[in-house]
């Protein structure tokens, strides 16, 4: 098995790269102007978004800057310790909703102060690839696109962020502890 998906990891994305124009050939898409429009797209766009990048940077550094993270951390380790949860691993669970770089960061710095298969190196794997960066998505598309009430989306992203945390958690709990 473990070869197999080996195989597939080092053939998926050639593949890919190979059978797009291809495709795209064969249903007569003309694949380089496409390709120029999409880029075209792809750049207005990010020009849109460079505000909302700059509001959400600054909204970041305040919340970490400001010792905001740190007294939520200290206020719930005790009580995250006493489920059999490592209150190191809390900070990553706090900082992916808001910014992806950051909370990669952080739990890199975990892999490398705890090592790969720690509990909390695992934790902090599966928290990346269990959650996501909602306020960032949020804000950047909601925000490029123009729209100004989100309704329930920011209700129904940190929910499930923090469902993504608890899975996770609970998946490196019964798998490996």
């Amino acid at each position: 098995m473990y070869a197999l998906i080996n195989l597939i990891s080092i053939w998926a994305i050639p593949i890919i790269i190979v059978f797009i124009p291809l495709f795209a050939f064969t249903k007569k898409v003309p694949v380089y102007e496409s390709f120029i429009d999409g880029a075209k797209d792809g750049f207005s766009t990010a020009i849109q978004i460079i505000p909302h990048l700059v509001g959400m940077m600054v909204a970041i550094s305040i919340f970490r800057a400001s010792g905001a993270l740190d007294f939520f951390v200290g206020w719930t380790g005790s009580f995250l310790t006493s489920l059999g949860v490592p209150s190191e691993i809390l900070p990553l669970g706090l900082l992916r909703p808001l910014t992806g770089t950051g909370s990669l960061a952080f739990a890199t710095d975990l892999i490398r102060e705890y090592g790969p298969d720690s509990m909390i190196g695992r934790m902090a794997s599966t928290i990346q690839g269990s959650t996501d960066t909602t306020l960032y998505v949020l804000t950047v598309y909601m925000g490029a696109v123009g729209i100004r009430n989100g309704r329930y989306a920011l209700k129904v992203g940190l929910f499930s962020d923090a469902v993504g945390f608890v899975a996770a958690i609970a998946v490196c709990l019964i798998f490996f502890g």
